[in-house]
């Protein structure tokens, strides 16, 4: 899949996202199927530090300084340590929205970016340019997909109808 292809995707997710998130009932936004599941908030403050701290410093990263150690990330444990489920969800799809906005301007600014350079990673092997784009677009659909759980969820548990009728999830 061509670059540019992928960015036009990332730009559009921005107002997927925008879509799925907006106007949640406030008593969606914490809850949780299980304990050990993430929420719509917490799925919010993930997508917003993934976006500045892993996916676009990581792909800047790769195709300035490929020689380089990546910066250190532990998205697993940014969601106690940052105590994502005390933020204001509104306020953090905004941000997470800005800071899709920044990126894709920050891609479409790019002059013939080399997406094969790639950071040796002692584990997983070459980690190119292009992986990280790729994989950027994959993290979307990832995410809507987790999204559309919970919301599936929250349904079937307060909907106080049987979902049978929908299809079979």
């Amino acid at each position: 899949m061509e670059p540019l292809t992928i960015i036009n995707q990332l730009e559009l997710n921005g107002e997927v996202f925008d879509d799925l998130l907006t106007g949640v009932p406030k008593e969606q936004i914490a809850w949780k199927p299980d304990p050990d599941k993430w929420s719509l908030l917490e799925v919010v403050c993930h997508l917003h530090d993934e976006e500045r701290e892993d996916f676009r410093a990581r792909l800047r990263h790769v195709l300035d300084t490929p020689r380089d150690p990546l910066p250190s990330i532990n998205p697993v444990a940014w969601v106690t340590e940052r105590e994502y489920i005390k933020q204001d969800f509104g306020g953090m799809l905004k941000k997470f929205l800005a800071e899709r906005a920044g990126s894709i301007d920050w891609l479409r600014s790019l002059k013939a970016p080399t997406w094969d350079n790639a950071y040796q990673h002692p584990k997983f092997g070459a980690m190119s340019a292009r992986m990280f784009l790729v994989n950027w677009l994959a993290h979307d659909y990832f995410h809507f997909r987790q999204i559309t759980r919970l919301k599936y969820a929250f349904l079937k548990e307060f909907g106080g109808e049987p979902l049978d009728y929908a299809g079979s999830w």
